[in-house]
């Protein structure tokens, strides 16, 4: 636990304000890589299903689609942004191994680089958090200033 909230201080005063960018053109990346899912289920469907995994994987395409969407969204708000990374990594491990690494490595059309770099990155925010320009962030001061006067009607 002392360890996670050193990571936290060193994170609050070592986040410079352009990573935020970074952040979000994350999550822009992942929610619109769902959105290709969605419109495209063909796509997905072949990709899950020349990655020699065996059984039906219908409820895998609805985790990744999903996962993609909602975690791109969190991380475009800064909002649980550690929790998102943590759970996209392994989405992004699974593309590496079984999909792009099936398609020649680097070959014109691959998206190897691509998810190689979205990973790189994940496991930088898992690390770095939503910075100050996040709802993580507003969340987190509001607790500490104390919003126990706050009522309901």
């Amino acid at each position: 636990m002392a360890m996670l909230q050193h990571i936290q201080k060193w994170s609050a005063t070592h986040h410079p304000r352009w990573l935020v960018v970074l952040r979000v053109a994350l999550g822009l990346c992942l929610f619109a890589k769902g959105i290709v899912f969605i419109s495209n289920t063909v796509l997905l469907e072949q990709l899950l299903g020349n990655a020699s995994m065996g059984g039906n994987p219908g409820w895998l395409f609805m985790v990744i689609t999903g996962a993609n969407l909602l975690g791109g969204f969190m991380l475009i708000v800064g909002l649980m942004t550690r929790l998102v990374a943590l759970l996209e990594i392994p989405i992004l491990v699974g593309a590496i191994i079984f999909i792009n690494a099936q398609k020649q490595g680097f070959a014109v059309g691959s998206e190897l680089g691509l998810a190689i770099l979205v990973l790189l990155l994940l496991i930088f925010f898992l690390i770095e958090g939503g910075g100050p320009l996040s709802l993580d962030n507003y969340f987190h001061k509001n607790k500490a200033s104390g919003s126990q006067g706050t009522t309901f009607p």
